[in-house]
């Protein structure tokens, strides 16, 4: 599938963002994060700009990003409106949560509220992906596992970075690394899942025609390429791939596991930028199987 920018950078930042919300609603009632007004808020804001920035650029995704709001409208079958949905409900707690920081008991339900909104809405992000049984690499279980994972650990980097300038315990960092390695584990398995899967390979595979003999296709459907061909039809050499598959490894997963002991923020960079690459792979390696229909042999 084409990699749109917009796309990579919405699950990037506002997986990131969530997750620092998530942690935040959970750990701060538990008094388990600096009490300071100052981490409250600098947190809150940074992780409330990674799910607003995330979220305006999904909507430069759209032809007509000014009807953004209709995509809300389908919520009983849709995982794209239930998205939209949750992500509108996760804002409300959010912004409250900072207010009430200095009144830990009061704030503390509503933290939890936080958690669970900002949890659900990386939940239908993930079921996007993951309920699209056209596109194999995407209709994976480990699809929907990675979103959360990856949503809590760059989260959980990013809180960690912030809580350094205030001095906080790095029991934070240290359990972002554990997050970081099984999400590198459970990305690893992913792509070893995707290389051996099954699904439908050729045009006999896709029609269902193949026990008649060779299928193949006697004419194009259109005579010149389509939106379908334009975004579904992206191809990423296997050399290519396994490049960019070492960098993302390297980059977004362990970098951060070996810098979050030590310098917490340049561990939070290094796994964004990681996961930009992962994300982008994401979606270049997918592929439809209605390419299939227009003459692809494999």
């Amino acid at each position: 599938m084409h990699p749109a920018l917009s796309v990579i950078l919405f699950t990037t930042a506002s997986g990131a963002g969530y997750g620092m919300l998530f942690w935040l609603g959970l750990l701060a009632p538990l008094g388990l994060l600096p009490i300071a007004a100052g981490f409250g808020v600098t947190a809150s804001l940074l992780g409330l700009a990674l799910v607003t920035f995330g979220l305006m650029s999904s909507t430069l995704h759209l032809g007509h990003p000014e009807r953004a709001w209709r995509a809300m409208t389908q919520w009983r079958t849709s995982w794209l409106s239930r998205e939209g949905v949750a992500a509108l409900i996760a804002y409300m707690p959010a912004v409250l949560f900072p207010l009430l920081w200095l009144w830990q008991e009061a704030a503390g339900p509503l933290g939890f509220i936080s958690a669970a909104t900002a949890a659900a809405t990386v939940v239908c992000t993930g079921m996007i992906y993951a309920s699209l049984k056209p596109i194999r690499q995407w209709h994976n279980p480990y699809v929907l596992p990675i979103y959360l994972l990856a949503s809590l650990f760059s989260g959980g980097a990013c809180l960690a970075g912030v809580a350094t300038f205030w001095n906080a315990e790095p029991w934070l960092a240290d359990a972002s690394v554990v997050l970081a390695v099984v999400a590198l584990a459970a990305k690893v398995a992913y792509w070893r899942s995707i290389d051996s899967g099954v699904g439908a390979r050729t045009p006999a595979d896709a029609t269902g025609l193949g026990k008649l003999g060779t299928v193949r296709s006697l004419d194009p459907p259109n005579t010149e390429e389509n939106y379908l061909l334009r975004e579904m039809g992206y191809r990423i050499a296997r050399k290519h791939a396994g490049r960019l598959r070492v960098v993302a490894m390297l980059l977004g997963f362990v970098a951060p596991i070996v810098l979050l002991p030590f310098v917490p923020p340049v561990a939070a960079i290094a796994a964004l930028l990681g996961l930009l690459v992962e994300r982008w792979l994401f979606f270049a390696e997918a592929t439809h199987t209605i390419t299939l229909y227009y003459g692809r042999a494999t």
